[in-house]
């Protein structure tokens, strides 16, 4: 037996190891035809020594708050036509321009109701109130002065994307509504036992200090699971657009639910019906009727690279990689298709594997040069299989907008560029 073999490790990581020393002979055996390039191209090329080692770099300090690089400057978020100069609008994640699974601050997508506000930590204040035995006031330092936690979860709008075309060309415009954090800030268990809760408590009202006002109504037994207060995103305070100083968090659940810019919080034995849970945030279903309180994202994944607008630039070895999660848990596996769907074979999962946060996976393929279809399928650890786009209309119609976690097909040409195969 084989040293490879020795180890207890699984077909697709033999797969990939298998394919990555194959990759390593070609490289050994281009090495000689890359060195008969230089003198072709850029002055920088080995064994020349480039401009940047002539000179000493920016001092320490040269950025108080650091920055990409230049050569990283088009990996920005993606701002749909038009949507820059609306108040109520989104931008999206480049997620194809992403590796791991913690979306960077700068770029994590957003989605307003009203504008973002411009909030003094100093005069923001927390209302907690309704059917508790002490109605309390809350200042940033009072918050603060909880037990905290740090946990890492992903967020995602429910119009991720929607059900109607065009669907989008980038992995961006499909499916940007969604970015992955550490966050910390305290339980909102603990917060509510500071109060009190009467026996009639069912729900609990939040509402956004922005313009808009977002009010959302969240079942008391979210609120004692693992809902959290937050106030810091990655490290850092959190940004304005991500709802400075204060928000609420609840993993697993519809982005829109984690009010932003937290200013309030009633105990009620009743949701309340606000505008975003009654003419916005519902699912029309194809018989007329709607779902209401679809709180779940439910299990999702999407191949990032190769993906829509990249071109693969010859045939042979490349990975197939991307992003899965759901909002009911860890994802226990990922399973790929090079043929259209008409076969699938398991990806390799990256650790960590945490539950409700992105996941990312890795599978080693050989492109023969000719026309293919790839996609991803999800499993969660409930045992939910994602669906095709077909299999969701067939049970909601066409007219949801809300809740689409279809798979998403790219197709390769023969030059090696990747469109959507939706469209």
């Amino acid at each position: 037996m084989s040293e490879l073999s020795d180890h207890p490790i699984s077909a697709s990581r033999r797969r990939f190891l298998e394919s990555a020393i194959a990759g390593g002979i070609a490289a050994t055996s281009l090495a000689g035809d890359a060195l008969a390039e230089i003198g072709k191209g850029t002055e920088n090329l080995p064994p020349k020594i480039p401009e940047w080692m002539k000179t000493p770099g920016d001092p320490v300090g040269s950025q108080l708050y650091g920055t990409p690089s230049q050569f990283e400057k088009h990996v920005v978020r993606n701002v749909p036509k038009n949507a820059a100069q609306m108040i109520s609008a989104s931008s999206r994640a480049p997620l194809q321009d992403l590796d791991g699974i913690i979306t960077p601050n700068g770029v994590f997508y957003e989605r307003h109701h009203g504008g973002i506000p411009n909030i003094d930590p100093e005069q923001h204040r927390l209302i907690l109130h309704g059917l508790v035995e002490k109605p309390l006031i809350f200042t940033m330092e009072d918050i603060r002065q909880f037990p905290s936690q740090s946990r890492i979860y992903f967020l995602e709008c429910s119009g991720n994307p929607t059900y109607t075309k065009p669907y989008g060309k980038t992995a961006s415009d499909l499916v940007g509504l969604v970015s992955c954090a550490e966050w910390t800030g305290v339980s909102l268990k603990l917060v509510l036992q500071e109060a009190g809760l009467k026996p009639e408590a069912k729900w609990i009202v939040a509402e956004g200090a922005d313009a808009a006002a977002m009010t959302r109504s969240i079942p008391i037994e979210k609120c004692l699971d693992d809902a959290m207060l937050v106030y810091s995103q990655n490290g850092e305070r959190l940004r304005p657009q991500q709802g400075y100083p204060l928000r609420v968090f609840l993993p697993g659940f519809e982005g829109n639910m984690s009010v932003k810019w937290l200013r309030r919080l009633k105990v009620t034995a009743e949701p309340a019906y606000s505008r975003e849970e009654t003419s916005k945030y519902t699912d029309l279903m194809a018989d007329g009727s709607s779902r209401e309180f679809t709180f779940y994202m439910e299990a999702k994944s999407i191949i990032t690279r190769p993906s829509g607008e990249q071109r693969l630039s010859a045939p042979g070895f490349h990975e197939i990689t991307g992003i899965a999660w759901s909002g009911h848990g860890k994802i226990s596996r990922v399973d790929i298709s090079v043929d259209e769907g008409k076969s699938w074979q398991e990806a390799q999962l990256q650790d960590p594997v945490l539950t409700r946060a992105l996941t990312r996976f890795r599978f080693p393929w050989r492109w023969d040069g000719k026309p293919v279809v790839i996609q991803s399928r999800a499993t969660d650890e409930t045992g939910y299989v994602q669906p095709t786009l077909a299999q969701l209309i067939a049970v909601r119609g066409e007219n949801s907008f809300y809740h689409n976690n279809a798979i998403w097909p790219w197709r390769i040409a023969a030059n090696g560029e990747v469109t959507n195969a939706q469209v």
